[in-house]
């Protein structure tokens, strides 16, 4: 980190990223210490340009942002901070501070919108909701698992992309249901993944 190109006022911008989903949580700013403070204690430390002092996110507010990683860019001018969040990022209570303009998902936010949405389901339990449902039986859930599991091969085997989409969507869906059933998340596999990369 000695690298990094603080700017005339001494600051660097640091993006700061739900490491488990990828969502970009909020943009902020660093200086000499606050990246100090941060690199030392694993939670995001940021200097606030309004108020002209160090903050620690969450120091207050309880949601605090474990930092899983911190890289830089290629100018070594800007820093990305991968981080596990206790609650949400912005000061109004929104999980991003990004939570204006186009809302619409992206598609790397699809599971994680979908995982939010089963964690309601599950809290809420609404009357008619087919997640809902599934949830209060887990034997019904490794049910359409499989089911679902061979529409998909059906489907990869004699029918058109768009049909495969679907089918694989709907998989994804059981799964993700299934994961939320056991007390896990969509990153648990995910990690698997990543943990079998030679």
């Amino acid at each position: 980190m000695e690298e990094i190109r603080f700017d005339d006022r001494g600051l660097v911008p640091c993006i700061v990223q739900d490491a488990r989903t990828g969502e970009v949580l909020t943009l902020a700013y660093m200086n000499s210490e606050a990246l100090e403070l941060t690199r030392a204690t694993g939670e995001t430390h940021f200097y606030s340009r309004s108020r002209a002092e160090l903050w620690h996110k969450g120091e207050t507010s309880g949601n605090v942002q474990r930092v899983e990683a911190l890289r830089y860019d290629c100018d070594a001018d800007a820093l990305l901070a991968l981080v596990a969040p206790a609650g949400p990022a912005c000061h109004t209570g929104e999980r991003t501070c990004f939570h204006r303009g186009d809302l619409d998902p992206a598609v790397h936010e699809a599971l994680s919108t979908l995982e939010r949405t089963i964690a309601d389901r599950r809290e809420r339990a609404p009357e008619g909701s087919y997640t809902a449902e599934l949830l209060a039986d887990p034997e019904r859930i490794g049910a359409k698992v499989r089911e679902e599991s061979e529409e998909v091969a059906r489907a990869a085997a004699g029918e058109g992309p768009d049909r495969v989409a679907d089918e694989a969507a709907d998989v994804l869906y059981h799964l993700s249901v299934l994961l939320a059933s056991r007390g896990l998340g969509i990153e648990a596999p995910l990690r698997k993944l990543n943990g079998r990369r030679s």
